[in-house]
């Protein structure tokens, strides 16, 4: 119950840290054209510093909540899968009744010749 819940969470923060990397100025205008006129909501330097920040945070989140994800995947699982496997063999053994191989193949047809005259 409690991996499954991190995993959601795990693919959230994903889709929030690849929206805010995209939302980020940089030399080219990028998705930062779709964000309108944020500047005079986060102050007079815009939202670069406040983007900046949102993403390190997601991004310590991501890796916090990766670490707890891969703890807990291991804790759960102490053995391994071939401790479990049960050993079987199908092999018959030959037994007497059965025929050699040498009298199972045809008989060579034979290289005589009738001639009669």
């Amino acid at each position: 119950m409690t991996t499954s819940f991190l995993l959601i969470v795990q693919i959230i923060l994903v889709i929030i840290l690849v929206i805010a990397v995209l939302l980020q100025k940089s030399s080219s205008i990028g998705l930062g054209a779709y964000s309108g006129s944020n500047e005079s909501v986060f102050g007079a330097k815009g939202p670069n510093s406040f983007l900046a920040k949102a993403t390190f945070l997601i991004g310590f989140l991501f890796v916090v909540n990766t670490i707890t994800l891969g703890y807990m995947y291991s804790s759960a699982k102490n053995e391994s899968v071939v401790d479990t496997m049960i050993e079987t063999t199908d092999v018959v053994a030959p037994t007497a009744t059965m025929p050699p191989a040498a009298a199972s193949t045809p008989p060579a047809p034979s290289t005589e010749t009738n001639t009669t005259k």
